[in-house]
């Protein structure tokens, strides 16, 4: 099992280096005026969404799964967990906005200024924030 939790470890923080960084690009993105820099950050985009994030996404939470599985009665029955999970939703959520986000930027359909996209930016620090505050402390046991 310390095997997969490394594994989970590893892939949450890749996962979290995409989702601190697309956004960053969509910032970037929305500033562009240029076509050469707009066409540059639709494959930067792309790229990272579909050759980084995803991946990275869909093993942690695999792993993630795998983890509480052998313990899944024992440990939906904790709110701490039951927290986590909430957490975790909504990062899932967040993840494939970000996907759709890509799509709106790739079809030239974005209307939000970098402004938004600067503040959209720091929505996962606070569920990063919560969740290891949650699994470490683990309040409310």
């Amino acid at each position: 099992m310390l095997w997969i939790k490394a594994f989970h470890i590893l892939t949450i923080i890749t996962w979290f280096a995409a989702l601190f960084y697309l956004p960053r690009l969509f910032v970037y993105h929305a500033m562009s005026k240029d076509e050469i820099s707009i066409e540059r950050f639709k494959i930067m985009e792309r790229k990272l969404y579909r050759g980084i994030m995803m991946p990275s996404f869909a093993i942690a939470i695999f792993m993630g799964v795998w983890l509480s599985y052998e313990r899944w009665d024992y440990y939906i029955s904790l709110l701490w967990f039951q927290l986590k999970l909430v957490l975790v939703t909504i990062l899932i959520a967040y993840h494939f906005y970000c996907g759709y986000l890509v799509r709106v930027f790739a079809e030239d359909k974005n209307t939000r200024s970098h402004t938004f996209y600067r503040w959209f930016n720091e929505f996962p620090v606070l569920l990063l924030v919560g969740i290891i505050i949650l699994v470490v402390v683990k309040p409310f046991q």
